[in-house]
């Protein structure tokens, strides 16, 4: 049976992802069930998308009443989601307005077109420039790849957008030489999720925030995967004390349905006007509704202190896994429930198939990193079979497996 999967999806799909060797059926809560009926924990989400984990019963009956109802009619006309929406965003965001879209490189792109208008409003034509950090990643379409530093993501598709300057982050002397007059913004994730769930220094965001208010550029912070919850608060950039000019989110806001969003400050709220943007499937009804219930959801079952009292239950037991395979595990680190942990030797990726045998789901984000992105709904029961699991895999694995059996 999967077999035979495998080789129509060969057949018929573009050969862009390397897909592991598994044909999903169904979710339930924080768990996936194979088309064998086997269970696995999952500690991926669909990369920090499932919010509420898979199939949560006000989500789905949610989704399904408005499904019933309205679907989609088009940014041609008003809907009551899509303002309650933008509404409930603002109210916990502290931005002014915002733009929904479809996913998260949208929503980058969004933030894009808006910071170079901006500029070109202020200070003139040759204020279009675009700084950003090593290591960070803000999506795969030409502008924002523009804005992404990594090399095996850009350089296939190269000549790229001009006018994007990428420095190291951290490199206070280097930021201040680099924010000159023909900079209109700066965009920087508070937590490099592709890079291996490395934060960023809270001062060195701080700083950011300073310079760009002394030298009116406009500071974008993606919040495409630490916003909706991941870290704690609902915004990445709460955890420093900073507010951006603009957001763009996606992944956890629709809890698995395709949405996007920029949030917009004060400051460039009237940038854009009709005409300038706009997105066909973006903001419907449908979408929206998912959105909602997402975020209603988080505030009723007080989700927000569950990530927190979770991720330290995971991150005390990749601590202890650390102690007790020192000779495999390198570091683990992380906020909240975006956690990551490096291996001593390019094995990550045969670990996450390891584990996938084991009945749980990791992501590798290199040779050497787990990203451990689970759902917000995960708690202690679930966090103990998954250290549990871990440990195993960790025993089959390390050089001095005789040691620890």
């Amino acid at each position: 049976m999967n077999e035979d999967i495998f080789q129509r999806e060969a057949a018929a799909v573009l050969p862009i992802y390397k897909r592991l060797p598994v044909v999903f059926e169904r979710g339930e809560g924080c768990y996936l069930y194979d088309s064998a009926g086997k269970r696995y924990l999952d500690l991926v989400a669909g990369v920090a998308v499932n919010t509420l984990g898979h199939c949560h019963p006000e989500w789905v009956q949610a989704v399904a009443k408005q499904a019933a109802t309205l679907i989609h009619t088009s940014n041609l006309y008003y809907t009551t989601p899509m303002v309650r929406l933008a509404e409930k965003l603002i109210l916990i965001s502290g931005m002014a307005r915002a733009f929904f879209c479809n996913s998260g490189t949208e929503a980058n792109e969004a933030a894009i077109k808006v910071a170079r208008k901006w500029g070109k409003l202020t200070r003139g034509a040759e204020c279009y420039k675009i700084v950003s950090f090593e290591n960070g990643f803000h999506g795969r379409t030409l502008g924002a790849l523009s804005a992404t530093a990594s090399r095996k993501y850009c350089e296939p598709f190269t000549p790229l957008v001009p006018g994007f300057v990428q420095i190291p982050v951290g490199d206070s002397a280097l930021l201040d030489r680099t924010l000159t007059k023909d900079v209109c913004a700066v965009i920087i994730e508070t937590i490099q999720g592709e890079a291996g769930v490395r934060a960023v220094n809270p001062n060195f965001i701080k700083e950011l925030r300073k310079l760009c208010d002394e030298r009116d550029i406009l500071m974008i912070i993606d919040e495409v995967q630490t916003g909706i919850g991941r870290t704690g608060k609902w915004f990445g950039y709460q955890q420093c004390d900073v507010l951006p000019d603009l957001a763009p989110l996606a992944k956890g806001l629709g809890g698995g349905y395709p949405i996007g969003a920029l949030l917009v400050g004060n400051k460039a709220s009237e940038v854009l006007v009709p005409g300038d943007h706009g997105s066909t499937f973006a903001g419907s009804p449908l979408a929206t509704t998912a959105a909602e219930t997402v975020l209603r959801v988080i505030e009723e079952q007080g989700l927000l202190d569950n990530v927190n009292v979770s991720g330290e239950l995971l991150a005390a037991g990749l601590s202890d896994l650390h102690k007790k395979f020192p000779e495999l595990i390198a570091e683990t680190r992380g906020v909240g429930l975006m956690r990551a942990l490096d291996f001593k030797q390019p094995i990550a990726r045969e670990f996450v198939i390891a584990a996938l045998m084991q009945g749980l789901v990791l992501n590798a984000t290199s040779d050497t990193t787990l990203r451990l992105v689970p759902p917000l709904i995960i708690g202690s029961v679930e966090i103990a079979e998954a250290l549990d699991l871990l440990d195993r895999c960790c025993r089959a694995t390390s050089p001095s497996s005789v040691r620890h059996s």
